[in-house]
């Protein structure tokens, strides 16, 4: 649920958006007007650059704003891909011109703009109750001296999503707590679950789990550094977080507890509506995708279970640019749209998970249930795991390559027979020059 992202983290168009080219967050904006705010029929001009579904343009939160404050027109572009999107924000951040006086930032981008770009960002640091947020949610884009360029929107806490059914017919209790109990405290756990599967399954076509690479990500997500330290020095080939969870992945794709997919590459879409696996490691944002595309013939027999452990993979953020004409009236649109009432409001509509440890809490919330997904308390399964995560969580400028490329090194296990050792040596060349 959340955001439609492609990669690091950002939702596949759950709800799909229309592409939309370069030119789209190329139009007028902060640095085309000399300084100077824009206005039209006599409002200020508030310009938006989004991707994928934040919920600000689906949802009336946009005009409700404007009714609520008569002098403000919000022109907001949204861009249907992230890569398309994040390629004309470089471009734009390195001319100078073209910036919308908002721009979102989506998490895998964060540390590269706090590192590269944070002078064209306005420092957020001292607006009003900013202690609303997840705390490590913020220091995602926190500089080393305190700057903070972005407000959080969503998260992307993790569970276990799973067929009741297919636990069933092999022999596994069905009931939410007591799946969750069969893993409770350790993702080893989870793999051992996966060979009673196969062990126990009535039909050899279906798989336990849907991809290694999910299992990887869910382990490393839930710890405070993966792949880099504070000081931005790569840690991943020391790191026992990483190698733990290489190692346990890689256990699970030799062993034939996978089908041998990845998440949101092709085949992994008709695996879900042809009910090739049993279960996947999924973030709150996405069931809604799981939903679509596993269509309405298996709407009751997905269920949701408490994951071993709380990890989050996904998230975004609004940031001011600090050469806005109108940076203070942006600041306070975005600290209204980020604040816990709009995330809740968000999370009603569209399912994207509030950054907001107060929205978390709210009943719209912790209420919260999927009717798709057999009624499971979503709200209260992915805050608790939200609330489970680490106060801090080091970011790194290349982590979604990087996590991509250990995505493709599990799969040389998975499809070409490649032994861990292998796969992983493979792995660490490729990142040792991507990470350059």
């Amino acid at each position: 649920m959340g955001t439609a992202r492609n990669r690091f983290g950002s939702t596949l168009a759950s709800v799909t958006a229309a592409a939309v080219s370069l030119v789209l967050v190329a139009g007028c904006g902060s640095g085309d007007d000399a300084g100077k705010a824009r206005t039209k029929d006599g409002k200020t001009v508030i310009s938006m650059g989004l991707f994928g579904v934040m919920g600000f343009k689906e949802t009336d939160l946009l005009d409700r704003y404007m009714k609520e404050n008569p002098d403000i027109l919000i022109e907001a572009d949204v861009a249907g891909d992230e890569q398309t999107y994040y390629t004309a924000l470089q471009t734009h951040l390195a001319a100078g011109s073209g910036l919308k006086d908002i721009q979102g930032i989506e998490i895998g981008r964060a540390k590269e703009l706090v590192d590269t770009q944070a002078d064209k960002f306005a420092d957020l640091s001292k607006t009003a109750n900013l202690d609303h947020f997840l705390p490590w949610k913020s220091n995602q884009v926190t500089t080393k001296d305190g700057k903070l360029i972005g407000l959080g929107t969503d998260i992307g806490p993790m569970a276990v999503c799973y067929r009741k059914d297919l636990f069933e017919q092999a022999g596994l209790p069905t009931d939410r707590a007591e799946v969750a109990k069969l893993w409770e405290g350790d993702w080893s756990k989870y793999v051992e679950v996966g060979r009673t599967f196969k062990q126990q399954s009535k039909d050899s076509k279906v798989s336990y789990m849907d991809s290694s690479s999910g299992l990887f990500n869910a382990m490393i997500y839930g710890d405070e550094k993966q792949f880099y330290d504070k000081d931005g020095k790569l840690i991943y080939q020391d790191n026992p977080v990483v190698k733990d969870a290489w190692a346990l992945a890689s256990d699970a794709a030799k062993s034939g507890l996978t089908a041998k997919l990845r998440q949101f590459q092709p085949g992994w879409d008709p695996g879900l509506s042809n009910s090739t696996f049993a279960t996947t490691v999924c973030p709150a944002w996405m069931l809604a995708h799981i939903s679509e595309k596993a269509g309405p013939a298996n709407k009751g027999k997905w269920d949701v279970a408490k994951a071993p452990k709380g990890a989050n993979w996904g998230g975004s953020f609004l940031g001011v640019m600090d050469n806005s004409p109108v940076k203070k009236e942006a600041e306070k649109l975005i600290a209204w749209l980020s604040a816990p009432e709009q995330q809740a409001y968000i999370f009603e509509k569209l399912g994207n998970f509030p950054s907001s440890k107060t929205a978390l809490d709210m009943p719209e919330v912790a209420n919260g249930t999927s009717a798709y997904f057999s009624d499971a308390p979503i709200g209260q399964i992915f805050g608790d795991a939200a609330k489970e995560i680490p106060d801090e969580q080091v970011l790194g400028r290349k982590d979604g390559t990087i996590k991509d490329t250990f995505s493709a090194g599990l799969q040389l296990i998975e499809t070409q027979g490649k032994s861990p050792e292998e796969a992983w040596k493979t792995t660490d060349e490729r990142i040792q020059k991507l990470a350059r």
